[in-house]
């Protein structure tokens, strides 16, 4: 695919309009994709950060269900100190609670904060954050997100 694009230059007080011609690629069409993958991992460092901002509002929502407070600390990348603590709640509220409903924002970490809570272990939660963001910076998870974004890279492997 060849993408076209015109850019304007100041010379001697006018205009002089050229006309560039940059090839794009699809991830799928590329022939270093690897350069395409070392780009996005230099510059996009927040691919996951919808599954934080997921177990935040879960959390919170559980929060107002079974009272108390929490305090939590949760990053998409390991080894950050994490941690999830909920203090003074109600735990017959949380026991009426049906995990598999999802009854908290209806996202797929409700189930997890719910059980987690249960067991008192919420280093299962942070774990698979984590697990997800590897995948999703994996050459297989990199990919999907370039081919189901259509996003097209130059030659060199920069993001177009």
């Amino acid at each position: 695919m060849v993408f076209e694009w015109q850019r304007m230059e100041w010379k001697f007080n006018r205009y002089k309009m050229r006309t560039i011609t940059t090839k794009v690629y699809k991830i799928y069409e590329h022939s270093n994709r690897e350069k395409c993958y070392e780009w996005i991992r230099e510059n996009w460092h927040d691919l996951n950060e919808h599954s934080v901002r997921d177990v935040v509002e879960s959390i919170k929502a559980l929060t107002k269900i079974i009272g108390g407070s929490n305090d939590y600390s949760i990053s998409q990348i390991p080894d950050r100190n994490e941690f999830i603590n909920f203090r003074d709640y109600d735990e017959e509220e949380l026991s009426k609670l049906e995990a598999q409903d999802c009854p908290l924002t209806g996202t797929w970490c409700d189930i997890d904060v719910i059980e987690g809570l249960r067991e008192k272990n919420m280093s299962k939660l942070l774990k698979a954050i984590h697990e997800e963001t590897e995948y999703i910076y994996s050459d297989e998870g990199l990919f999907e997100l370039c081919e189901c974004n259509e996003y097209e890279f130059n030659e060199e492997g920069n993001i177009h």
